[in-house]
């Protein structure tokens, strides 16, 4: 496992000094205009793009003084990036947001009018595209992500760009917050960073939810999925099977679970490489903007805001740097 010259560049500038990737995601489209309609009290249809664009500005203006880079999307979030702190880096999705529900298997979609070379000249440092996997998917439907995982990697290593693939994980006819899905999510995150850290993907870092639902671990009887040290043993085992550097995803939980499930990725000795925080920093700011607008929502950011993101930026003592996971990785190829 190698990274080319070029990559550890672009890696450098979305990482602290530590390595660390301490990142801020507001790519949400689809999900922030539902957000946004909800607290409005109106349909998603209703919601112009301009109010996406001013709340990813006011994010992206007040909070990426504290993130070492911010995740936008190059529809909406253009302006976001181009208000963001000097020394925050970018990260684009190419993704189109959600998927066809008319279509079985929820197949990826990139926007028809970028391409990789298109986001690294609007000034993308790395480049992230969204896949929803399971392994126990059919071959069919899972030989045409693969492909198109492939294909992505290849454009990207062409370019010399970072490819970060966010493995969104799922269980047809289940319901993802569900305790079924919960006892079998360990296994699917496995699954899917073994398949995917296969070197013929180009993958450089994987953005990827815990491999453990937090709202079913616990002790004793009730509606658990897994006893504490046994979620720390389904993190070890993901971490095991990431044969790149990860960072983890906050998956629309609280500010307040998401920091937990830090601390216990780190009481298990975890390696993961960072964050890339959305919903859990800056969600309870959409109804504060769709109610009384950019002035209040940068009085929020600026206390709330701030606050949501140290506190996960604490969490992040524990994390290693994705340097130290490529130059283990070389030094084991060099036996």
């Amino acid at each position: 496992m190698t990274l080319s010259p070029g990559k550890r560049t672009r890696l450098e500038r979305v990482s602290n000094k530590e390595g660390v990737i301490a990142a801020l995601a507001i790519d949400q489209r689809s999900a922030l205009r539902s957000l946004l309609a909800k607290a409005k009290g109106v349909t998603p249809e209703e919601i112009p793009g301009r109010m996406l664009e001013e709340f990813k500005e006011g994010v992206s203006r007040v909070l990426t003084p504290h993130a070492s880079a911010i995740l936008l999307d190059p529809e909406y979030g253009l302006p976001a990036a181009r208000q963001r702190a000097k020394t925050s880096g970018l990260l684009l999705a190419y993704e189109q947001t959600g998927y066809d529900k008319a279509v079985a298997g929820r197949l990826p979609r990139l926007l028809d009018e970028w391409s990789a070379r298109r986001l690294v000249e609007a000034g993308a440092d790395c480049v992230k595209v969204l896949l929803y996997y399971s392994p126990f998917s059919a071959k069919l439907i899972n030989d045409v992500k693969h492909a198109w995982a492939e294909r992505l990697g290849a454009e990207c290593a062409a370019l010399d760009v970072p490819f970060f693939l966010e493995l969104v994980v799922y269980h047809d006819e289940m319901d993802e917050k569900s305790l079924e899905f919960a006892r079998i999510k360990p296994e699917t995150v496995v699954g899917s960073l073994t398949e995917f850290s296969n070197p013929r993907y180009g993958v450089d870092v994987f953005k990827v939810g815990f491999a453990v639902n937090m709202a079913f671990v616990g002790e004793g009887s009730g509606d658990l999925a897994y006893t504490r040290e046994e979620a720390k043993g389904h993190l070890r085992q993901a971490a095991a099977a990431a044969q790149k550097p990860f960072i983890y995803l906050s998956e629309g939980v609280s500010n307040k679970t998401f920091a937990e499930a830090l601390e216990l990725a780190a009481e298990a000795g975890v390696h993961y490489s960072g964050v890339l925080c959305g919903r859990a920093t800056w969600k309870d700011g959409v109804e504060i903007y769709a109610k009384n607008g950019v002035n209040a929502l940068d009085e929020w950011l600026m206390n709330v805001g701030v606050e949501n993101i140290r506190r996960v930026n604490e969490q992040l003592r524990a994390a290693i740097s994705w340097r130290d996971v490529y130059s283990k990785a070389a030094t084991e190829l060099a036996r």
